[in-house]
């Protein structure tokens, strides 16, 4: 049985969450920051190890970026 995608933060200190992630991108080029992005998701998915998680995961992730797309027309 799988578990349910949670979108509400886990993290005691979102903000802190945010500023690692940002702060892993600093100083290093648009080819690195895509690839060390690809890399934390293919560690994280690994991590879930729940197929069905990943695939909600994904589906509201694409929603998100072709809805700020659109908006962006």
């Amino acid at each position: 049985m799988s578990a349910a995608l949670s979108t509400k933060s886990n993290f005691p200190d979102p903000d802190a969450a945010y500023r690692l992630i940002v702060e892993a991108h600093r100083g290093i080029s648009d080819e690195h920051s895509a690839a060390l992005d690809a890399a934390l998701v293919l560690i994280l998915a690994n991590h879930i190890g729940d197929l069905a998680v990943l695939r909600d995961a994904v589906t509201l992730a694409k929603r998100r970026v072709v809805d700020e797309a659109q908006a962006a027309l």
